[in-house]
This record gives C-alpha cells, sequence and structure tokens, in this order.
C-alpha cells in the first residue's frame, strides 16, 4: 500500500454542514479542531490513519483534486462544469447542497426588455462563471462580455456593471432584497463526490474503497 496519506478536500460554509451525516456513515471522524470554529488548521488528521481532510473554499475543491493536491473531494455540480477538468472523475451523486445557476437583472429592467421584443447580440455580465455564462450564451447566438466577480454580484447592475448576472440561487431572497428578478435558469446543482483520476489508477483499492463507502451513505441519506 502507498504510505502516502490520502487527502480528502470538503468545503466550507453550509455543505460542510449538510456532509456531517455522509462522514458519520463512512465512519470519518476528523480531530478536535475540526469542529472548533476558533481553529485556524486547514488540514485535519482523522480516525484512519492513512486519511487527512483539508478545508478549503468550495470553488477550490475542483482544482485541488485536478492538480492532485488532493485525492478526494466534495464539489457542486457548478464547479465542475465550469472548470471541466480532465482529470477529474465524480463516480458519486450525493443529493445535497441543492441550488441553481441562473441568469437575474432588475425588475425594472426585465419588463423594458420584454417590450422591446429585441434580441441582443452582444451582453456584458457579472458572474464568478464566466465560462458557463458564455458557453450558455453561444447557444442563443449571442456574445457575452463576462466580468469576473467572486462576490456581491447582486450590487453590480446598481452600480452600472452590467444589466445582467449569473449567480447562484436557493431561495432568491438576496436577489429580491437588491431588486433583481431571476429570468432564466442555466442549470440545476447539486454536489457530488470526485476523484483524481491518476490517483484511481495507482492506488485503485484505497480508493474504490471509500468511493463505495460514499455510496452507501448516500443511498442511507435516500432512505
Amino acid at each position: 500500500m502507498d504510505t502516502e496519506k490520502l487527502i480528502l478536500a470538503l468545503p466550507k460554509g453550509r455543505i460542510l454542514e449538510e456532509l456531517a451525516p455522509f462522514l458519520n456513515a463512512c465512519d470519518i471522524i476528523p480531530e478536535a479542531a475540526f469542529t472548533d470554529s476558533k481553529s485556524r488548521k486547514l488540514r485535519f488528521s482523522t480516525n484512519h490513519p492513512h486519511l487527512d481532510i483539508i478545508r478549503v473554499r468550495a470553488f477550490d475543491v475542483a482544482s485541488f483534486v485536478a492538480y492532485g493536491g488532493a485525492h478526494l473531494g466534495v464539489v457542486g455540480s457548478d464547479a465542475l462544469e465550469e472548470f471541466n477538468y480532465d482529470d477529474i472523475y465524480a463516480p458519486v451523486e450525493l443529493g445535497i447542497g441543492h441550488c441553481r445557476l441562473s441568469v437575474a437583472m432588475p425588475e425594472d429592467m426585465v419588463a423594458a426588455e420584454l417590450a422591446e421584443k429585441t434580441r441582443h447580440s452582444h451582453i456584458r455580465i457579472a458572474t464568478k462563471y464566466p465560462n458557463l455564462a458564455r458557453r450558455h450564451y453561444e447557444k442563443q447566438g449571442v456574445q457575452a462580455e463576462c466580468i469576473k466577480l467572486n462576490g456581491a454580484m447582486e450590487i453590480a447592475p446598481s452600480l452600472g456593471l452590467c444589466r445582467r448576472i449569473v449567480d447562484l440561487v436557493s431561495t432568491g431572497s438576496t436577489l429580491k432584497a437588491n431588486g433583481l428578478k431571476e429570468v432564466e435558469t442555466i442549470m440545476e446543482i447539486s454536489s457530488k463526490l470526485v476523484v483524481n483520476r491518476p490517483t484511481l489508477k495507482t492506488r485503485p483499492d484505497e480508493m474504490k474503497g471509500w468511493i463505495a463507502r460514499f455510496e452507501a451513505a448516500a443511498l442511507k441519506a435516500k432512505d
């Protein structure tokens, strides 16, 4: 067996809370610092000598796994589609982290645009997902100029950066609070277990063992 530890990359925030039952079902118990809100650690040991956990930003998990910094991880389908890494394989749908990637624009502009009944050949969008946004509009024959923002997308239209944003939507309350209306859904999103393809080839027994555990946990969560 390879003596190098396997690294499981988990996302910070809301998804991490939803993952707690999966970790329990997989018999993964992180060290105490993992649940300590005051801890600044990013890497944690577990009850398995050959498995550590790293806790990183949700959007970064895919990059850690793709480039081999982590061997397994939990990633939203939004990040998988945005980056489209060749070295990532997503064998297990976990059924958590549900939301959608949508187009939104100021409510007062929606009515005006419908009234114009014109088709734009070029639009400007603020988004964290430039690749997904461009591909979406390319299918409609529209050139999308994307302003890359990592947050606060909802205020971009009111400050004159753009007329549209492409962002994650769950309840829609943040859009409403900022005078925006959801006008189009690009894709539905959920979280998946992903693995590094090269590691799956070089350490198949270990990797398949963890995949099987997460598959069983996902089935249990559905019951």
